[in-house]
């Protein structure tokens, strides 16, 4: 989006650019598509990241976004899972899955770099829940955390502007929680969990959100079950992750709440940042 400056004076006639971009958990595609095309009518995102596809990749339908004007790269999984971006921008460099382990099929994981007037890389990704515990998905949920924390330091080695984002499973402080205590043996706010996050924002990235808002009340995500949504019983759990040089460039973080209200929802709601490019 281009944002003309204010007249001040013959000098400093310029544009500012400033590219949006979102992060959705749409808990399925095939149910979500219609709402889906409302909602980036309404918002026009620049890119989005999409997670809980829930489709293979031959069944997602991308000419309907493209004909939206979204070039779409996805990374599916057949039921579950599964990871998409769409961008009105060109996209190179794409890699799908998080490395560090060729034996995971889980399809969690989708990367690329937007082509423009400064080149952004842009990580799309779903997080493992970790439920139950103790166990294995418990286990794997720690283990690929582990290879993020990798991918991360590859990251801020290459001094590109990145950013990660998406489903993280993962409730940083009892703020981000309406009732915190009813979490506390969940693995989305158990210690070990947590200090893995805080341990990757402790390389150098930067929680968006949290930049540019402060306090309690600001969740992301509503469960089906017990009303949650009527009672505002929420959580925080899709975040955004910004490199210090893409930090530099951030100028909004906000949550599209209302859209959980909406007609056949996601029991998550979109999540954007503008950058200023």
């Amino acid at each position: 989006m281009r944002v003309p400056l204010a007249d001040a004076g013959p000098v400093s006639q310029f544009e500012i650019f400033f590219m949006k971009i979102a992060s959705f958990n749409i808990n399925g595609i095939k149910a979500r598509t219609p709402a889906l095309i409302n909602w980036l009518k309404e918002s026009n995102p620049d890119v989005v990241l999409l997670q809980e596809i829930k489709s293979v990749d031959e069944a997602f339908p991308k000419e309907t976004f493209e004909d939206l004007g979204y070039n779409v790269e996805t990374h599916g999984q057949k039921s579950f899972n599964g990871v998409a971006i769409l961008s009105k921008y060109p996209l190179r460099e794409i890699r799908r899955g998080l490395p560090g382990d060729k034996s995971d099929e889980q399809a969690r994981w989708i990367e690329g770099t937007i082509c423009a007037s400064n080149d952004i890389t842009i990580c799309c990704l779903y997080l493992p829940n970790g439920n139950p515990l103790p166990g294995p998905k418990y286990d794997y949920k720690l283990a690929w955390m582990d290879r993020l924390y990798l991918r991360a330091q590859e990251l801020l080695r290459s001094e590109q502007t990145s950013l990660m984002a998406g489903d993280f499973n993962i409730i940083p402080q009892t703020e981000d929680a309406a009732t915190p205590k009813v979490w506390q043996n969940d693995a989305l706010f158990k210690l070990e969990s947590r200090a893995k996050y805080r341990k990757i924002l402790n390389l150098g990235f930067s929680d968006a959100f949290r930049a540019c808002n402060d306090g309690p009340g600001h969740y992301s995500f509503w469960d089906y079950q017990a009303g949650a949504w009527d009672r505002n019983d929420g959580i925080r759990i899709d975040h955004f992750l910004l490199s210090p040089n893409c930090a530099d460039i951030l100028t909004d973080c906000k949550i599209d709440s209302d859209v959980r209200g909406r007609e056949k929802p996601s029991d998550h709601v979109p999540i954007w940042i503008e950058l200023n490019v």
